[in-house]
């Protein structure tokens, strides 16, 4: 399928472009891409763990062999940082080739949901279908139920983080302590407008408030690099600047509500401007999710005061 100004790429990962943020640290860069995550992969003496898999098998084999080039024959710990397709979908490549684990928030979401969301993701195109041509949900080997789970890579500490209903019922960060990496998923992006997946009656699982006591806590770590779910790789800026984004839509959509503003009335009020705001910014048609997403929260907390 060729590609145009209204045709994004091909949702393919591209491992040539593997680049080392520090030491043994490694990141394949979603090329702003839509539907292509950024890849981690962090090396230990002992172990390696990747992080994000890429959209179905064949996306899931190039993350492999990537980890496979510069991970050597060490044994190989696998990751997602929430049950989304473009990030956990091709799981199914490292069966057998790697131990998997994650939250068991996240695990219930991909059982809640997944089949719904191979579904709805095949209906964007030819190429995302493509993609997905043949996957199987594949569930983690070990999963926690605590805030955090730290893994030894040797020599080498990574920690798995949750912290609860944000972006999505199970998002998992994964912070390297000693070098203050952080890889955030899908709760910081870099000049694109946050995902809000926000499809009630079937999925409202995402609560803006909520995302902005995790970017609040996000920033609380103090990362020197943060690798955002899609993006450049950035500084602890990426993530104020998400927070400050969030609680301006927040303060907007609050104040329509208020005013007697429907979901469609915030949406025709505030949108122009927040285009205008963060012109520079991409996947500009997320706006009018999360003003929807904060509209919902303002009346039924309005109904539950009442």
């Amino acid at each position: 399928m060729s590609d145009s100004p209204d045709t994004p790429p091909p949702p393919n990962v591209d491992p040539s472009g593997i680049a080392e943020l520090a030491d043994g640290v490694w990141v394949i860069p979603d090329r702003r891409v839509p539907l292509v995550p950024n890849v981690g992969i962090v090396v230990g003496e002992e172990r390696a763990l990747v992080i994000d898999v890429g959209m179905g098998a064949e996306n899931g084999r190039k993350v492999l062999e990537a980890a496979r080039g510069v991970a050597g024959d060490r044994p190989l710990v696998v990751t997602t940082t929430h049950f989304h397709p473009e990030h956990a979908f091709g799981l199914q490549a490292f069966r057998g080739e790697a131990r998997s684990v994650y939250n068991r928030a996240q695990l219930e979401e991909l059982r809640a949901k997944g089949e719904s969301y191979i579904g709805m993701f095949r209906s964007f195109g030819p190429d995302v279908a493509a993609a997905l041509e043949g996957v199987e949900l594949v569930e983690p080997d070990e999963t926690y139920d605590e805030d955090a789970l730290e893994l030894d890579l040797g020599g080498r500490r990574v920690q798995l983080l949750f912290r609860g209903l944000a972006h999505t019922r199970g998002d998992q960060v994964v912070f390297l302590p000693d070098e203050r990496i952080l890889f955030t998923g899908d709760l910081v992006e870099s000049r694109i407008f946050p995902i809000y997946p926000y499809f009630p009656p079937g999925d409202a699982d995402v609560n803006g408030s909520r995302w902005i006591e995790v970017l609040r806590w996000l920033e609380s770590l103090e990362p020197a690099h943060v690798v955002p779910g899609h993006g450049e790789v950035g500084g602890a800026g990426l993530i104020a600047a998400a927070r400050e984004y969030h609680e301006l839509l927040r303060e907007e959509t609050f104040g329509q509500v208020d005013a007697g503003a429907d979901a469609d009335g915030a949406v025709a009020a505030i949108e122009p401007g927040i285009r205008e705001r963060y012109s520079d910014w991409e996947q500009p048609d997320w706006i009018a999710f999360g003003i929807r997403c904060f509209h919902a929260e303002r009346v039924a907390a309005s109904a539950a005061d009442a």
